[in-house]
């Protein structure tokens, strides 16, 4: 049972919990000066004398902590005060992104200083996704995971929308501007935190166990656990597909002939299309239950790919994408409740960080998966291999015992 539920009262509507509304509100402010800043990072260093793989250099460095970071983090947070763990993961997070205006007025923009902070502002996120999904059942009841669950999604995707052609055009004002608004996001989202109450874990009389037992902990409990085995496994199924299909769709759209404005536009309404999704994700879970979610959207993933074949143009190219981006948030609310609601407390931290290290592993290598193949066999027959491990996706979540076994998102159902 969730802890806000133990008392037996009522749920107030989450907009009147203070606590959660701090906790969203703030990240709403936070996410769209983070998104902003980190579109004018690459601008940045072109704007200094880098090159295009200087701009790699850094987009890398601030990606590694998912690769290298996300398993001792959850080990951490499990260990540590939750609410402390988010407070000075946005104050650190935020303080490294001061040094870049400074650095900018002072004239010794270097590319390893970028670098640095990337990784900084990578390594805050880590620690602070990990604490702010451990934490969430003890801030909203678990009637109401899965709202909260879909108002965060929205949060995520509304800041990816709006916070680009911000960044773009606060850079445009001047160089330091969009970096100055990302501290000034920081430190709000900061104070905000400070109306959380307690540690935000549940207690334990466990001594914790080494730093590397506790670490692979988190793998082996998602490995023992056949419903969260088989949604992680999904889930990086689903990120290796719509990884490469965001690069193959531009290169395709490039190869006919595409302007710079009609392809900003296609990615415009296909990340729409997930805005939208999170807003009717969080009434629309009521209405199916947690296996025709699974089993549905990966089918109805299945269904649209192939309709990428069929066209070239980068508008309906951007609409297919909307509608494969608009039933993503409803599968991400079912497996992030799942997930707040399965896992034990004192280890939720360390199962989100394995899950998280397992499904965005794919990435890297559905990149450059990409890649090999747009340049071996070409943008269409890319599209068709896609297409072919969606299907193969879907078939595999229909026939999964677990999937097919999955309970529905009751408090009752997890209290055991």
């Amino acid at each position: 049972m969730s802890a806000v539920e133990a008392t037996g009262v009522r749920p107030q509507p989450l907009w009147r919990n203070r606590q959660f509304t701090a906790l969203w509100g703030g990240q709403v402010v936070s996410a769209l000066g983070s998104t902003g800043s980190q579109t004018a990072m690459p601008l940045l260093v072109l704007a200094s004398g880098g090159s295009a793989a200087d701009a790699g250099f850094v987009a890398a460095a601030g990606s590694l902590p998912h690769l290298v970071a996300q398993l001792p983090a959850g080990s951490l947070v499990d260990r540590w005060n939750r609410r402390r763990v988010l407070i000075l993961s946005e104050a650190a997070a935020g303080l490294a992104l001061a040094t870049v205006p400074f650095a900018i007025w002072a004239g010794v923009v270097t590319v390893w200083h970028l670098a640095v902070v990337a990784f900084a502002q990578g390594l805050g996120f880590v620690f602070f996704g990990l604490a702010e999904h451990a934490a969430l059942p003890h801030i909203v009841p678990a009637s109401q995971l899965p709202t909260a669950v879909a108002r965060n999604e929205a949060r995520n995707r509304g800041a990816a929308l709006a916070g680009r052609p911000l960044g773009g055009a606060l850079f445009g004002i001047a160089s330091a501007v969009p970096f100055l608004v990302d501290v000034v996001s920081y430190a709000i989202a900061s104070a905000g935190l400070l109306l959380l109450r307690g540690e935000l874990k549940g207690a334990t009389d466990k001594e914790p166990a080494p730093l590397w037992r506790a670490t692979t902990e988190g793998l082996r409990w998602v490995w023992r656990h056949p419903l969260i085995r088989a949604a992680v496994l999904l889930v990086a199924a689903s990120n290796l597909v719509f990884q490469a299909v965001g690069l193959v769709i531009v290169v395709r759209a490039q190869q006919h002939g595409a302007s710079s404005a009609a392809i900003g536009t296609m990615l415009g309404v296909y990340s729409t299309g997930g805005l939208l999704g999170a807003f009717a994700a969080a009434r629309l879970h009521r209405h199916f239950t947690p296996k025709s979610v699974i089993i549905g959207v990966n089918w109805v993933w299945a269904g649209l790919l192939p309709l990428f074949l069929l066209t070239t143009d980068p508008l309906v190219t951007g609409l297919i994408g909307a509608a494969t981006s608009f039933v993503g948030p409803l599968w991400n609310v079912v497996i992030g409740s799942y997930m707040a609601l399965l896992v034990p407390d004192e280890l939720r931290a360390r199962v989100s960080s394995a899950g998280m290290t397992l499904s965005w592993g794919v990435m890297p290598v559905a990149a450059l998966g990409a890649g090999w193949l747009l340049t071996s066999v070409g943008p269409q027959r890319t599209l068709a291999v896609l297409a072919a491990i969606t299907f193969a996706t879907a078939v595999a979540a229909a026939v999964s015992p677990a999937v097919r076994r999955a309970p529905t998102l009751t408090t009752d159902a997890y209290e055991a």
